[in-house]
């Protein structure tokens, strides 16, 4: 009798044991999964993340550059005016310079 109490014990604890090692492969099979789509679910989140910044960059550099313009021509046409008045000052300078010397 205890020769099969002691098998029946010894085979419930090799069953128990098996099934509690497939219990574990399981789980952790299935916490890889998780672990798994996580990241893939992290990598596309880091993606659309950077195309929406990517996107909002481009606009306010479209937007930057369209200010930029509306600046630089009246800074370009004063630099223009600055430069035809200074070059008629030198002109007149260099007349005024002629005439001393040569008594006009």
């Amino acid at each position: 009798m205890q020769k099969i109490l002691l098998a029946v014990v010894i085979a419930l604890s090799l069953v128990t044991t098996v099934l509690a090692d497939t219990s574990i492969k399981e789980k952790g099979k299935e916490a890889g999964q998780a672990f798994k789509e996580a990241g893939k679910e992290t990598g596309h989140a880091f993606k659309e993340g950077g195309k929406e910044v990517g996107q909002g960059f481009k606009e306010i550099g479209e937007k930057t550059g369209e200010e930029a313009k509306k600046v630089s021509r009246p800074v370009g046409e004063w630099f223009r005016d600055a430069g035809r008045k200074t070059g008629a000052a030198f002109r007149q300078m260099g007349r005024d310079i002629r005439g001393f010397f040569t008594g006009r």
